[in-house]
């Protein structure tokens, strides 16, 4: 990972040069900026590997930054860990809702923030080096693995990485019920600060981009006190 680019959004000089200081420690290279609209247009020109976000930021906040950058195609899989003041149980789950990656709550200790992002890049980085060639097709849902894209009904769907990954897993699993730790563990790779939580806010984003009706899903069904599976035979209707 030594190398890999680091922009780090935060419009606290103290916390930057912390987050900073001990990134480059773990010799990554670090970018900064303070506020929202610096971060995009640096996100546009540096194509930073992981971008460590501030949830309160004046002008565009984080939580727009992150919506912004998931609207589009050519930023939508860059991995993003949310710093929130907010140790809300909601603010948590907005900022993953947004599309963020995984979120670390102020005061936080330089080693976990510094393991977390380790994590998160390896992830990405084994999903990028292993690359399924497989294409799953049937009915209205089309998957190309090599070129992540997911094809609903005849319209390219937009999804993140990890909701990705949780998609394919699922799909290649028709008809078995998942627990949330499996799922945790094939698709965020056995990273040990994920909140089971996290697979339901992805389960819930993913319904909403495939699903025809997200509130009363036909493919992708909860068992309650279990987890989810996906139901293939409903790809038929």
């Amino acid at each position: 990972m030594s190398g890999q680019k680091i922009l780090v959004v935060e419009d606290e000089p103290d916390i930057r040069k912390l987050v900073h200081y001990n990134l480059a420690q773990e010799r990554f290279k670090v970018i900064e900026a303070e506020d929202g609209e610096k971060a995009l247009k640096l996100v546009q020109r540096e194509k930073p590997h992981l971008i460590v976000l501030d949830l309160m930021l004046p002008g565009l906040s984080g939580l727009e930054l992150c919506r912004n950058l998931r609207e589009r195609p050519e930023t939508s899989q860059i991995p993003i860990l949310m710093l929130t003041a907010k140790a809300g149980e909601a603010d948590r789950i907005v900022g993953l809702e947004m599309g963020a990656d995984d979120y670390l709550t102020k005061p936080f200790s330089p080693r976990e923030l510094v393991a977390r992002v380790k994590a998160i890049l390896r992830r990405t980085e084994m999903q990028s080096s292993h690359p399924v060639s497989e294409v799953y097709e049937k009915g209205p849902l089309k998957i190309n693995f090599s070129t992540y894209e997911t094809i609903v009904r005849g319209k390219a769907v937009r999804l993140t990485l990890k909701e990705f990954e949780l998609l394919g897993f699922l799909v290649q699993n028709p008809n078995r019920v998942l627990s949330r730790d499996q799922l945790l563990d094939r698709v965020w790779g056995g990273e040990v600060f994920v909140d089971p939580r996290t697979v339901d806010v992805h389960i819930r984003r993913l319904r909403k981009a495939i699903e025809k009706n997200d509130r009363k899903p036909d493919w992708i069904l909860t068992v309650r006190g279990v987890g989810y599976k996906f139901h293939e035979k409903a790809l038929e209707k």
